[in-house]
């Protein structure tokens, strides 16, 4: 790109004002869901019986009657049509971290020579999409090509625009899931299932389990014509090359700080659309970095919150384009600065109250919330690479283990008052299940109220910290699908509660007393799972020593990460919580490792052109000037003068050459280091070599580019700057 360009694009940046985002007259809880067919449009649309029906299964996950599907096709068409709308899509979310829909009109013959808008059960229930043409890990081929979407109830059908989007399940034609949603929703039944069967140790009237969700997006904005003129931007979500502004986020004032006019307009704006897309946003904010932003819902049920986060991404996306704006979920767009990531509140909940929430009423109360705090852990432990290689990938790899964003190994942070209960509980201390409440701390002027205090502080550093009610599983990245992590996650605790239920009920048969049976085991694994709590400083270089000593994983490398999906322990899990089968996992793998050496690869590709087409000659360009410049001084001046004269520009003449001849030679080792690796067949070994021999190239050559960019001239430097791009007028 041309330097003038890039002034231009800067200018045209700055002198942006806000787009004006029209606000609806009526408040939001009068327009929430305006879009999406709920149970109070359920109740308007469908026959009386239908409706109890679908109440059911949405509520209890009673089986779908596909006798009622006719039925409940009429009522959604009659109020789609109504809306407007004109076509409709399985809405589904395929192994690609994003979502993909293909729009049907409501149009059949009439038998007349005309049209008639129709839309049946069977066209609700089912579609036929190529299975062939989504990441499959070999499950599916060119000539195996048949796939299935299905109706997914329990998330309520919505609009967009024209279009009725309908939540489904992807599966291949031999019923294979090519999908996150199947998994998912299994992961969720597994767990249900098994923290039912632990409640109803404390209290027998407990009927379901339900996991809550609530996710906490963090993401970028940039203005489109940096955007535009920024290839690497373009092309992968994050600048390959870039010298640190000068001012950034060590100030610490842009976070919680005033938010830009043009951004809040926007944020207005996302704010209406997701409300009315039943999305219950809450809160938003700036974020630490500059030009980074979060937004926040409330807390809903896992399945139907992951499905507003994904439809939020979308969202964000589209609308940034109407304010002139592009919205970056990449975990780490600009180097030296916070990447961004996506914090998992979980929770556990039944229709009795909170499973994770303390202190209770009384000492049994208590102890309900020790065990399930406990056997949670104890899954994290059991599969703590497991968790790891879930939230991992070729771009959160830039965020993990940096100073803003939890280490590459998980551990669990508790806090004082949880880590001494713990502690009294282990060593059966007869007053360990009286705790307190919350705390008042009165500030020393009579004109403020007093303050309530938690039982537990914050560990930013914690990639799974307890925060109240609540574990927040801080590591998942800004752009990945939730459920990845999430199904993860639930299998884990569902196989801890499955097995120490087993082992209480074995105890109880053997004559020890219930709540004597719950404390030995309870007691049991609070000593096994000492390893994984750890209250200090994530960060340090101490914790990543200590942290191999006490036996968690602490691989690096995200394509040997992969590896944990494979091992015994892994499969058996999943296979006995029925949830992923070892057919199923070997493929996700595959396209985990395939997925990996792709987006190396275009990073590559894009840096090496970067590099040769748009740095080298302007640099070149720069240092012919500079020689230009020495010689008419040579030929004015006499030698000794002309030596002084000239001595700061031969000095950069120098730098540039070394610069440009380390950038020249290890650009032409990169194309050759990923020419070797194309070359290997196995998935996971040309991921890993893609990893050991084209990724840290990008970072030496990187240093280089970053350096010229701090002597070439600013008017002949082809890029925008982070100085540019890191703050919005």
């Amino acid at each position: 790109m041309a330097a003038d360009l890039r002034f231009k694009v800067v200018d045209e940046a700055f002198k942006r004002g806000p787009v004006e985002v029209k606000t609806p007259k009526e408040r939001p809880s009068e327009y929430f869901g305006k879009y999406v067919f709920d149970k109070q449009k359920m109740f308007k649309y469908l026959p009386i019986d239908v409706y109890h029906k679908m109440c059911d299964v949405i509520d209890h996950g009673a089986p779908f009657d596909r006798a009622i599907a006719d039925a409940v096709a009429q009522g959604i068409k009659t109020w789609a049509l109504e809306m407007g709308v004109t076509h409709y899509t399985h809405w589904f979310q395929p192994l690609t971290d994003g979502t993909a829909e293909k729009h049907d009109g409501f149009v059949e013959h009439n038998g007349k020579g005309g049209m008639v808008e129709e839309f049946e059960g069977k066209l609700l229930i089912q579609q036929e999409p190529d299975a062939s043409s989504f990441p499959s890990g070999g499950l599916r081929s060119t000539f195996e090509a048949r796939g299935y979407s299905a109706w997914d109830p329990t998330s309520p059908v919505f609009i967009i625009g024209d279009t009725l989007m309908i939540p489904t399940i992807f599966i291949a034609y031999t019923g294979e899931a090519l999908d996150y949603k199947v998994p998912l929703k299994k992961s969720l039944y597994a767990i249900d299932k098994a923290a039912t069967a632990v409640a109803q140790l404390f209290n027998p009237d407990v009927k379901k389990v339900i996991t809550n969700l609530g996710w906490e997006q963090e993401y970028f904005l940039v203005d489109e014509a940096l955007y535009a003129a920024r290839p690497d931007l373009v092309l992968t979500g994050r600048t390959l090359m870039g010298h640190d502004s000068a001012k950034n986020q060590q100030m610490d004032d842009h976070y919680f700080g005033s938010i830009p006019a043009r951004v809040e307009e926007f944020m207005k704006d996302i704010e209406i659309q997701a409300l009315e897309l039943g999305i219950p946003v809450k809160t938003r904010h700036n974020e630490v970095a500059p030009n980074q932003f979060e937004l926040a819902p409330i807390y809903e049920e896992a399945n139907l919150a992951v499905d507003h986060n994904m439809l939020m991404m979308s969202i964000m996306k589209r609308v940034a384009r109407k304010h002139h704006f592009r919205c970056l979920l990449h975990e780490k767009p600009f180097k030296g600065i916070n990447g961004s990531g996506k914090h998992n509140n979980w929770s556990l909940a039944t229709d009795t109250g909170i499973l994770l929430h303390a202190p209770g009423k009384t000492p049994e109360d208590n102890l309900r919330f020790v065990t399930f705090i406990v056997e949670t852990l104890k899954g994290v432990y059991n599969h703590n690479g497991l968790l790891k290689a879930s939230i991992i990938s070729a771009t959160n790899a830039h965020r993990l283990g940096a100073n803003e964003a939890p280490p590459a190994i998980i551990s669990a942070f508790l806090g004082k008052t949880v880590t001494e209960l713990l502690e009294h509980v282990e060593n059966a201390d007869d007053n360990a299940l009286n705790m307190a409440g919350k705390q008042a701390y009165k500030i020393d002027l009579p004109s403020l109220p007093e303050l309530l205090i938690d039982n537990t502080d914050r560990n930013r550093t914690s990639p799974f910290a307890f925060t109240g009610n609540r574990f927040e599983f801080r590591a998942v990245g800004s752009e990945a699908n939730c459920a990845c992590a999430l199904l993860s996650l639930n299998t884990a605790v569902a196989q801890a509660l499955t097995q120490f239920k087993q082992r209480v009920d074995t105890l109880t048969q053997q004559g020890i007393e219930p709540t004597a049976a719950i404390l030995k085991a309870v007691r049991e694994d609070i000593k096994y799972i000492k390893p994984l709590i750890f209250n200090g400083n994530g960060y340090g270089e101490a914790w990543k020593q200590e942290a191999a000593q006490r036996g968690l994983d602490c691989e690096t490398s995200a394509p040997r990460m992969f590896d944990r999906y494979l091992t015994d322990n892994t499969i058996r899990m999943f296979e006995e919580m029925n949830v992923l089968t070892h057919a199923e996992l070997l493929a996700r793998n595959e396209i985990k490792w395939e997925t990996y050496t792709k987006k190396i690869q275009i990073e590559s590709r894009i840096f090496g052109d970067l590099c040769l087409n748009h740095i080298i000659p302007v640099v070149t360009k720069y240092q012919s000037m500079l020689i230009d410049n020495v010689h008419k001084v040579m030929e004015i001046f006499t030698q000794e003068k002309a030596r002084n004269i000239s001595k700061e520009n031969i000095n950069i003449i120098e730098q540039i050459s070394e610069h440009e001849a380390f950038i020249i030679e290890n650009v032409e080792r990169m194309i050759e280091a990923r020419k070797t690796s194309n070359r290997i067949d196995n998935e996971r070994d040309k991921a890993i070599a893609y990893h050991d021999t084209v990724a840290p190239l990008l970072e030496e050559i990187r240093y280089h580019v970053d350096k010229l960019e701090t002597i070439v001239d600013d008017e002949a430097w082809p890029l925008p700057k982070y100085r540019e791009l890191l703050f919005i007028r």
